[in-house]
């Protein structure tokens, strides 16, 4: 008969076998599974960001992405606020964060055929690479598909205010005085820029969320994938 001390090993080192076991890296994933669970993981991490941005506020009411007049123009209407005079301001703020709004919603397709024309290739670029590689993906294989899509919904949107004329006159000559470049000189091209930026920060801290937290994923294939990172 084992002595106590014997069997308390054999425990201890059938229980280290079964957890070796269990333990899924990478490599153990078939091609097919780790592209799977990827596209998973990006569709979701896609789909969130674009509902919590087209939704009422979600761009003013969110301090990371709220879009703000731009650089000297920016600074000149904070000293218009100290003074009683943002009213126009607080305006125009508010209907370039509406115009982002109203165009985020189009993305959603576009970066869900994105997902879908991913390569085993880019799946393993992905995978191994940095943090924010799969929002990195999607901004490289869309975002000027986004950009043409957002245009002329910002530009609607914003031609229904009369300050949008302000606004790219003042800012018109700033950018001929070198104050602000070429993207920020009328309001739809500011904003339309804007709104991307927000949507690919989003869809970043999605990815992030997913990498840190496997059980966060929607499906049991992209968390298997995501927790073997």
């Amino acid at each position: 008969m084992l002595r106590p001390s014997l069997r308390f090993a054999g425990l201890c080192a059938g229980l280290l076998v079964s957890a070796s076991a269990l333990a899924l890296s990478l490599s153990d994933l078939s091609q097919k599974d780790a592209t799977g669970g990827l596209k998973d993981a990006l569709t979701q991490g896609a789909q969130i960001a674009v509902k919590q941005l087209g939704a009422p506020g979600g761009f003013s009411n969110n301090p990371e992405v709220k879009i703000e007049l731009p650089g000297k123009l920016g600074k000149v209407a904070k000293k218009m606020k100290q003074f009683g005079m943002g009213a126009q301001v607080d305006e125009l703020e508010t209907s370039m964060n509406k115009a982002a709004e109203a165009a985020v919603p189009q993305a959603q397709a576009l970066l869900v055929d994105a997902v879908k024309k991913m390569t085993v290739d880019d799946a393993k670029g992905i995978l191994s690479g940095g943090e924010d590689s799969a929002t990195q993906y999607l901004s490289k294989t869309s975002r000027e598909q986004i950009r043409a899509k957002f245009l002329p919904i910002v530009k609607q949107a914003t031609d229904k205010v009369g300050l949008a004329q302000q606004y790219n006159a003042f800012a018109g000559q700033a950018a001929t005085l070198g104050v602000l470049d070429a993207k920020s000189a009328n309001i739809e091209g500011y904003v339309t820029e804007q709104a991307l930026n927000g949507l690919f920060e989003m869809i970043g801290k999605q990815e992030a969320n997913i990498r840190q937290n496997p059980a966060a994923a929607a499906t049991s294939l992209a968390k298997k994938v995501f927790g073997t990172l």
